[in-house]
């Protein structure tokens, strides 16, 4: 079973993101969303998921700072920064983690559910 989590504090994003994934991922999976990362820092080694949509920009501990506390165990999942940024400093930013897979703008949609679940390519791939 593939798992997700999602974090990011708008609600209305967890809900769009949920749903574009339940309509298009084939295999069994589970989505574990977290409205901030102080709570998902404290569950998510004992999820250990697969993958990791974060968002940048939220109260108490931002995104960066998630990046820089997160340590998993025993598993490296594949990290999307999902941000409503455009900001050049940003994307310049989310390419100094070898953690982060790729920088992706809000909202998400069908064409990068279907690249990273169905291992295809982005045409634009932050390059470490």
């Amino acid at each position: 079973m593939i798992k997700i989590v999602l974090i990011d504090d708008d609600p209305v994003s967890i809900f769009v993101t949920e749903k574009l994934i339940s309509k298009n991922i084939l295999e069994p999976f589970k989505v574990f969303s977290f409205n901030n990362a102080t709570d998902a820092l404290k569950d998510i080694n004992n999820i250990r998921p697969d993958y990791l949509f974060l968002d940048i920009n939220m109260p108490e501990i931002n995104g960066w700072d998630f990046l820089e506390m997160f340590k998993p165990v025993k598993k490296n999942p594949e990290i999307y920064i999902l941000s409503s940024s455009i900001d050049e400093t940003d994307i310049s930013k989310a390419k100094q983690y070898d953690k982060v897979k790729n920088y992706l703008t809000k909202p998400l949609i069908k064409q990068y559910i279907k690249l990273i679940f169905g291992g295809g390519k982005f045409d634009r791939k932050i390059q470490h």
